[in-house]
């Protein structure tokens, strides 16, 4: 009875989940679609703990909701004090934690392998009743979540201590794409190896260290404009550890969530390679964005810079008809998405239309700017992906790039000898007229020359993004 009642609430995880991740798929339902998903987790979470067959005593039950409540108000706590130019590195400290579990997962249950296997009445009935086959499918679940889950959670430090700044330019080491192959290759031969032989926890622990520097090694050479990719492409090795758990218990709901973390992962991970148009084994072994090895790329064309007045700027914008917002990372610290609402809505007031252009890999991680936006209950209505904004860029009278940099540079365009020639970019140069706000003349987060600023159209709009845009929407309030 018990073990129906324990499926019933797998099967509505399951189904809650499906639904929740449909959900997300609509900015304005994402965030009821993560309740909803929510909702299913806690409910397996119960159905697993309480409609267990064997009999569990209370210290057990005392040590697993301690834990549950452990985590829940340090995930809470952390997750509403975040800032949201922190966002991006909580996810990969979040994602990197469900890594570990993974392989902390594989690592005790072999453990219990090893101790049924070295048990002569249960050794003998696993001979008896079960195949070779099925023992060696246990193991490379076992190995295969280990080795997944453990390069998620060593590149998710990694990314993490990327994205903070600890670790601000990529290590590159000699002929660096040979050596993580030769690693790659040894881990996975080892893997096969420990399956085959049957193995020990001394070789276990070993593979365990060599997944570890694996993860490592793959994530360092990264150049931070390929950040975002990076982090969706560590989600997607997660969801794929969680699903080898989840064949390991023969858990539906595990495998189910699982096999939807990692699938998502992988597909928004190939969205936003097809966005930068560059296929993914060139984002991992060609990782451009390192900073100063590529600062000088696409520079010989450089002109003369003009700045604008907040004054002229105000006057510009509340004369026009159409005003496109490009925002970028340089909002995020800048703290600066509430000021930017209202600036659209003074605009708006004034019989302006106003929309916000955003580009597939705008930020530091998938979503961020919808995120970041949506935070200052800017409308869904008005984010505007970059395939459907472009062609309206033409008919626009002023685009204002806030903090962006890499996804509006004509380089991408223009120049063959840039880092990021071929990669879709917003076409904020073809516009009436372009303001970008920046603190400085400095490079954009691929280390790279932006030769928009050169154009006759665009004009600098010198300052911190919340600072200058109160200015501003003061100056426009005077109007």
């Amino acid at each position: 009875m018990k073990h129906n009642i324990l499926e019933i609430c797998y099967l509505i995880g399951s189904i809650t989940f499906i639904v929740g991740l449909k959900m997300m798929g609509n900015a304005k339902t994402a965030r009821k679609g993560n309740l909803v998903g929510a909702v299913g987790m806690t409910i397996a979470i119960l159905g697993t703990i309480f409609l267990h067959d064997k009999e569990i005593s209370w210290l057990i039950y005392a040590l697993i909701f301690g834990a549950i409540a452990l985590g829940t108000v340090i995930g809470w706590v952390t997750a509403k004090k975040v800032q949201m130019t922190k966002m991006p590195e909580l996810v990969s400290m979040f994602n990197g934690m469900g890594g570990a579990c993974a392989a902390l997962i594989s690592i005790i249950e072999y453990n219990h392998m090893q101790h049924m296997m070295h048990n002569p009445i249960v050794n003998a009935g696993i001979v008896l009743t079960d195949s070779m086959d099925k023992l060696y499918g246990i193991l490379t679940a076992i190995i295969a979540g280990l080795i997944i889950g453990t390069v998620s959670f060593s590149g998710s430090i990694i990314a993490y201590l990327k994205l903070n700044g600890s670790m601000a330019k990529p290590i590159r080491l000699p002929m660096y794409n040979i050596i993580n192959t030769i690693v790659m290759v040894g881990v996975l031969v080892f893997g096969a190896y420990f399956v085959i032989t049957g193995g020990n926890m001394m070789l276990l622990y070993l593979l365990f260290l060599a997944a570890i520097v694996y993860g490592v090694l793959f994530t360092i050479p990264i150049g931070g404009a390929d950040m975002p990719v990076v982090i969706s492409l560590l989600n997607s090795f997660t969801g794929l550890a969680a699903a080898f758990g989840g064949f390991l218990y023969d858990n539906k709901v595990m495998l189910t969530g699982g096999i939807l973390v990692g699938s998502a992962g992988t597909l928004l991970t190939l969205i936003m390679c097809k966005a930068m148009n560059r296929p993914l084994s060139n984002v991992i072994f060609g990782a451009f964005g390192g900073g100063g090895a590529t600062a000088d790329a696409g520079s010989e064309a450089k002109g003369a810079i003009k700045d604008v007045g907040v004054t002229d700027l105000a006057i510009l914008m509340n004369y026009s008809k159409k005003v496109v917002i490009v925002p970028g990372y340089g909002l995020a610290v800048a703290q600066a998405q509430h000021i930017i609402h209202e600036l659209e809505l003074l605009l708006e007031e004034r019989g302006v239309e106003v929309k916000y252009a955003i580009h597939p890999v705008a930020g530091r991680m998938p979503g961020h700017m919808n995120v970041l936006l949506a935070e200052s209950n800017v409308s869904y209505d008005k984010l505007v992906e970059m395939d459907d904004i472009n062609p309206e860029f033409e008919q626009t009278d002023v685009v204002l790039v806030v903090g962006a940099n890499d996804v509006v540079n004509p380089a991408a365009k223009s120049d063959p000898s840039s880092p990021i020639y071929g990669m879709p970019i917003l076409e904020v140069d073809k516009a009436k007229n372009v303001i970008v706000n920046k603190r400085s003349m400095s490079a954009g987060y691929a280390g790279i020359d932006n030769l928009l600023f050169y154009d006759p159209k665009c004009s600098m709009f010198f300052g911190d993004a919340k600072k200058a845009l109160t200015e501003l929407v003061a100056e426009i309030k005077t109007l």
